[in-house]
């Protein structure tokens, strides 16, 4: 009965060692992952999201001026239209 008790003690020895091993080997795998994924990313040319942010507010408020300034031309256009209509001048 001792050496079953022996075996089994040293298969849990075995087994957490296992897991130990597997464990930190798991880490070392994941540390080196990131590195190379970090390296990649640092490669490729590629913005911030806060850079990317900021364009995209900058574009953002140049397609609000440019609506506004093409319904101000339209406006122009419409009253001089109506002008020229109305001085009865011919172009």
């Amino acid at each position: 009965m001792q050496t079953q008790n022996r075996l089994f003690d040293d298969i849990a020895r075995l087994a957490n060692g296992a897991a130990g091993f597997a464990s930190g080997l798991r880490e070392e795998v994941e540390g080196l992952v990131k590195n190379r994924l970090d390296r990649l990313l640092g490669e490729m040319d590629l913005v911030s999201r806060e850079e990317f942010d900021a364009v995209k507010d900058v574009a953002a408020a140049a397609r609000l001026e440019q609506e506004k300034l093409t319904k101000q031309l339209a406006d122009l256009a419409t009253r001089l239209a109506a002008a020229e209509k109305g001085s009865g001048q011919v172009e």
